[in-house]
């Protein structure tokens, strides 16, 4: 029962015609305008907008429990710990060939600077996505315009060429007001809280480098051992 109320309610703003020419020309001119690697990106992003925002703690609590790891046993015994995040890894592993804490901070800010990259690469996809889809309403409302001067001698064709010219516009300003650019907002806002979160994992990464150095160099066989 509602669900048919509801068809019939929607039934008038549906056209596949205007559908095709708004939707299908919206996707065209974003893939000859982006990318592969950053059309995968974008699409990829969605499940992100599901997830609450990005916190920093559970990675904070990790590399402190690493720090006592590794003074407990060596620095060495953090090359079997399993660290899910791939920019912390990184850096534990810089940490365990022995990598000085000047280096450790350039490669976290390189690794944070690539990730908030690649996160507004996928916002700019669905940012052109929004200022494309108008201009396709509008493509498609030209159209339905020209189809409904041809059709001048027949009266029933005229509604529905009129119908393809007004909901080109209609789906045009959807798609970019309530589908593409909320998207891209999100992933945006998204990308600076977790630049931010992640700036707070500098300081324990740099803390325990410089722990761990003066071993390194008292010990230089471990340096050897772990590039072997």
């Amino acid at each position: 029962m509602i669900s048919s109320t509801l068809g019939q309610a929607l039934g008038p703003y549906l056209d596949p015609t205007a559908i095709g020419i708004v939707g299908g020309g919206t996707v065209l001119a974003v893939l000859l305008r982006t990318e592969l690697g950053d059309l995968g990106r974008a699409v990829a992003a969605l499940p992100v907008l599901l997830r609450g925002r990005f916190r920093a703690d559970p990675l904070l609590d990790q590399i402190a429990a690493l720090g006592r790891i590794a003074a407990r046993h060596g620095v060495m015994t953090l090359d079997r710990s399993v660290i899910a995040d791939a920019d912390v890894s990184a850096a534990i592993a810089a940490i365990v060939d022995g990598t000085t804490p000047e280096a450790i901070q350039l490669l976290s800010r390189h690794a944070r600077q690539a990730r908030i990259e690649r996160h507004l690469a996928a916002a700019d996809v669905w940012a052109s996505a929004a200022e494309v889809a108008p201009a396709m309403g509008m493509v498609g409302t030209l159209i339905g315009l020209v189809k409904m001067f041809i059709s001048m001698s027949d009266p029933a064709a005229i509604g529905g060429a009129m119908a393809v010219a007004l909901l080109a516009t209609l789906y045009g300003a959807l798609i970019a007001s309530l589908i593409a650019m909320p998207i891209a907002a999100r992933l945006r806002r998204q990308a600076r809280a977790e630049a931010f979160e992640r700036s707070r994992l500098e300081a324990p990464l740099m803390a325990m480098a410089m722990r761990e150095l003066p071993r390194h160099r008292d010990q230089p066989q471990l340096r050897e051992r772990s590039v072997a």
